[in-house]
C-alpha cells in the first residue's frame, strides 16, 4: 500500500515482490560418471572449476578418462559439473595410533615399546584410493606450564598431505590441517570423531577407545587402493546418486580408460535415466568405429535412438599431460562447447558451426569429406570437422532421433534442449499450486504466469512469430481439466510454443498437483 506523504522528504518504497513468477533454470550443468583419483563415494560432488575438480577429485588421472573430459568441459566454457565416483574394488588408507603407556606423564613422547601394543585411535583417509598413502598424522600435546593447556587427556591432532609426484628426503606439504584440544570423550564439544567429521577433508576416524593416543610425528597412512576398472552395477549406482540432486541438464559418461568403452548396459541405464529427468546424453563413439559406417549405422549403439542422446563422432586429438597429444572421446569437450553456447546464445540455439569451436583440441582422428557429413548428418549424428577459418568445430546439432528417415519432432538439437528448458522451468516454478484450490482461479493464475514466462522467452529471440499469440499458448480450464482430475487434485496444463526452427511448432502436456 503507498504511503501517505504529509510533508516534504525522499522516500523509499519496495515494490512487492511476486513470488510465483517462473524463472528459467539452469541449462548446462553436467554430470560426470567414471572413476577418479579420490572424493566423496556417496553423494555427487559439485565443482565449479578445473581447479576446484583437482582439489577435490584430484585432476587429471592416468587410470581414467574422466578426469580428462572434466578438464576439456572447464577449458570449452563449462561452469557446473557434478562428478558422481565410481570405485569398484578400492580400499582407504588407515593408520593406527597407539595408546598411551599408563602412567605417562602429559608430556611424554616416549614409552616402552612393548608397553604401546593397543590401538587408542584408528584414522582412515576421507574417501578410498591409494592417494590416502600420501597422508601423514602428528598427535602431540602442550608442554608442562603452557598458558592454553589441553584438558584433561586432550591432545592436537596434525594431517598433512604430501605431493605424491614429488621426489627426495624433503616430502613437500600441499594440504596441513590441524585440531587442537580434542577429547576421546562423546559429550566433550572438542570430540574427535564429530570434530573430523565436521571439519576435515583428509582423514575420518575408524576405530576409537577411551585411551589417549601417544606422542608420534607423521605417523604414515598405507594400505590405499584404486581399485578397478568399474563394472555394470557400480556405474549403476553412480548413475542413481545423481537422484541426490535437484537437476541436471546433460550427463557424460567417458570410456573406462584408454582402450576400454564404456558398457553398452551403462549407456542405456544412463539414456533412461536423462529420458526420466529431462537430461541429454552425450554418447561417445567406440573405438571400435574404425570406418565412417560404423558411425552412420550406429554399430552396436542402436538402442539408444532417443530424443534425449545426441551422438558425436569423431574422437578428438588433445594433450595429454602424462602421455602427449592423443585421441580422447569427444563428450567433455562438446559439453563446453554446449555450456558456452547456451551462456552466451540461450539454450534454443544450435551448438554448431564456426562459433562452436573446440578449445583445447588439436585436431580429429578421422577427416570427414563432404559427401560424409552430409551422409552422416542424414543418419543423425553430429560430426566433428575442422575448418580453416575456425579452427575444429562441431558441425551438427541433431538428437538420437535426428536421422531424416524417422522424421521426428524432436530431430533438432535446439528445439529439444529448449523443450526441456521450459519443462523443467514450469515444474519447478509452478510447485506453489500444490496448496491452492483447483478452480478457475488457480487455472488463471497458472496461464498469468506460464504466459509471462513464455513471453520473455519470445522476447530473447527464443521463439518465432510475429506476437506473442504467433508464438505460443496456454491452455489451462475446464477443457483441460476434468471434474474427476478436479476432485483426484491433478490440474492440466497444455503449451504450445513455436521454436526459431522453420517449420516446428511443440506441444507439452504437464499435470500439477493442486488442492491438497
Amino acid at each position: 500500500m503507498p504511503v501517505v506523504i504529509t510533508f516534504p522528504s525522499v522516500r523509499l518504497e519496495m515494490p512487492p515482490c511476486d513470488a510465483r513468477a517462473i524463472t528459467g533454470v539452469p541449462t548446462s550443468i553436467t554430470a560426470f560418471v567414471g572413476r577418479t583419483e579420490r572424493g566423496d563415494v556417496f553423494a555427487p560432488i559439485r565443482c565449479f572449476s578445473y581447479a576446484d575438480f583437482e582439489h577435490r577429485c584430484g585432476g587429471v588421472w592416468a587410470q581414467s578418462e574422466l578426469g580428462y573430459a572434466v578438464w576439456q568441459f572447464f577449458q570449452n566454457g563449462g561452469s557446473h559439473a557434478l562428478i558422481s565416483r565410481v570405485t569398484t574394488g578400492a580400499s582407504s588408507s588407515t593408520v593406527e595410533l597407539a595408546a598411551e603407556p599408563a602412567g605417562d606423564s602429559a608430556g611424554d613422547s616416549a614409552g616402552d615399546s612393548d608397553t604401546q601394543s593397543a590401538v587408542a585411535l584408528q584414522l582412515e583417509a576421507a574417501n578410498p584410493g591409494a592417494w590416502g598413502d600420501t597422508l601423514r598424522a602428528s598427535v602431540s600435546y602442550d608442554p608442562p606450564g603452557a598458558t592454553n593447556a589441553v584438558t584433561s587427556g586432550g591432545f592436537h591432532l596434525m594431517i598433512e598431505a604430501l605431493d605424491p609426484s614429488a621426489s627426495g628426503p624433503l616430502d613437500p606439504v600441499i594440504a596441513t590441517e590441524i585440531f587442537e584440544d580434542l577429547s576421546l570423550v562423546p559429550e566433550h564439544p572438542r570430540y574427535v570423531e564429530e570434530v573430523l567429521a565436521r571439519g576435515s577433508e583428509l582423514v575420518r576416524v575408524a576405530q576409537i577407545s577411551d585411551q589417549r593416543p601417544v606422542s608420534v610425528t607423521r605417523a604414515r597412512f598405507t594400505g590405499g587402493d584404486d581399485g578397478r576398472n568399474g563394472d555394470v552395477r557400480d556405474y549403476e549406482g553412480a548413475i542413481s546418486r545423481l537422484e541426490q540432486v535437484d537437476m541436471i541438464n546433460l550427463l557424460v559418461i567417458p570410456p573406462k580408460s584408454r582402450t576400454l568403452d564404456t558398457d553398452p548396459r551403462v549407456l542405456a541405464t544412463a539414456a533412461s535415466y536423462c529420458r526420466n529427468h529431462r537430461a541429454m546424453l552425450l554418447v561417445d563413439p567406440p573405438l571400435a568405429w574404425s570406418r565412417v559406417d560404423d558411425a552412420v549405422n550406429l554399430t552396436g549403439l542402436t538402442f539408444l535412438r532417443t530424443p534425449n542422446t545426441a551422438f558425436y563422432y569423431p574422437r578428438v586429438i588433445c594433450p595429454d599431460p602424462i602421455h602427449g597429444p592423443r585421441s580422447f572421446a569427444p563428450s567433455g569437450t562438446v559439453a563446453g562447447v554446449i555450456a558456452r553456447t547456451d551462456a552466451e546464445r540461450g539454450v534454443w540455439a544450435s551448438p554448431a558451426g564456426l562459433e562452436a569451436t573446440m578449445f583445447g583440441v588439436s585436431g580429429l582422428d578421422v577427416t570427414l569429406a563432404p559427401d560424409q557429413l552430409d551422409t552422416l548428418e542424414a543418419a543423425g549424428v553430429n560430426a566433428l570437422v575442422v575448418r580453416a577459418a575456425a579452427g575444429p568445430v562441431i558441425w551438427g546439432a541433431r538428437t538420437g532421433r535426428g536421422a531424416d528417415v524417422l522424421v521426428s519432432q524432436w530431430k533438432l538439437l535446439g528445439v529439444r534442449r529448449l523443450s526441456l528448458f521450459i519443462q523443467e522451468s514450469l515444474y519447478w516454478g509452478t510447485r506453489w499450486a500444490v496448496f491452492e484450490h483447483n478452480d478457475e482461479a488457480l487455472w488463471a493464475l497458472l496461464r498469468e504466469r506460464i504466459e509471462a514466462f513464455l513471453g520473455r522467452l519470445f522476447r530473447q529471440g527464443a521463439l518465432q512469430g510475429a506476437s506473442n499469440e504467433e508464438a505460443f499458448f496456454v491452455r489451462c480450464d475446464a477443457q483441460t481439466t476434468s471434474p474427476t482430475e478436479i476432485e483426484y487434485g491433478v490440474v492440466n496444463v497444455v503449451v504450445g510454443f513455436a521454436p526459431i526452427e522453420p517449420a516446428q511448432f511443440v506441444i507439452l502436456h504437464f499435470q500439477q498437483l493442486a488442492g491438497l
